[in-house]
């Protein structure tokens, strides 16, 4: 069931968004070679702590058998990682890397979605095309989040202008709506038919991220039942904000 926020409701996701987005300023001005995914996942759940939030992340059960709850306040997923990357004091970022960082926090009850990834130092021509494409696809979607129109409108867009581009998008993971649970309907894949899913309306939260591949869309799940990479070895970007669906034009809320 889809949740129209109330305006209290939309002033505590606002505040919420807020805490994420200073959340990755921190992370944004920490981050450079040398420096663990470890040591990275402490800044975010201090400075998460620091403006009254926890991490929404941290101890979330998947319900899979054999799966663990997550161990951490931040998905880091290095180059060909595609999502849920699961931070470590052993994992070194490297010039040249890129590094997506995917982070939720959660403030009076409220949760607030963003994943960025960030260019380590002198990184390669194709890394930085590969990042930006997937940067604007979450724009061009948006560009459809608007009452009246279908989910499969945002999805459409964003898949249509990563195809234009030379890239796959990931199938087997979507957007979703965003409120008093990290995780709510409706689910937003990142491909699809314009004219599809529900209409959108004004008081929705939704949070839309495009998982790009620069390679074949194929991916694994590893042994620790968290992180997904490509199958070909080639690199992938993510990009997440949370938006509200208004009257008029989107709102991103996880945007300083």
């Amino acid at each position: 069931m889809v949740t129209i926020k109330s305006k209290r409701e939309i002033e505590l996701m606002r505040e919420a968004c807020r805490v994420t987005a200073l959340t990755h300023k921190a992370i944004e001005e920490a981050i450079r070679p040398g420096i663990t995914t470890a040591d990275i996942d402490e800044i975010a759940e201090k400075t998460m702590k620091k403006y009254g939030a926890i991490s929404a992340e941290k101890g979330y059960d998947p319900g899979i058998k054999g799966v663990p709850p997550y161990p951490a306040s931040t998905c880091i997923s290095i180059n060909d990682e595609v999502i849920h990357g699961v931070p470590s004091k052993n994992r070194i970022i490297k010039e040249g890397d890129i590094v997506s960082v995917d982070l939720v926090a959660l403030k009076n009850g409220y949760n607030g979605d963003a994943a960025r990834t960030y260019m380590v130092g002198k990184v390669s021509k194709e890394a930085q095309r590969l990042v930006e494409v997937t940067k604007q696809a979450f724009f061009e979607g948006i560009k459809y989040a608007k009452k009246g129109n279908r989910i499969g409108d945002v999805s459409h867009a964003i898949g249509e202008y990563v195809k234009s581009q030379g890239y796959s998008v990931v199938r087997e993971f979507q957007g979703h709506g965003i409120g008093k649970y990290m995780h709510e309907d409706p689910g937003i894949p990142n491909y699809g038919k314009a004219g599809k899913g529900i209409r959108l309306e004004p008081g929705m939260t939704l949070a839309i991220e495009p998982m790009v591949i620069q390679g074949k869309p194929d991916i694994w799940e590893l042994e620790d039942g968290w992180t997904i990479v490509t199958q070909d070895g080639s690199l992938s970007a993510h990009y997440e904000n949370t938006i509200l669906i208004t009257e008029n034009e989107p709102e991103v809320l996880t945007i300083l």
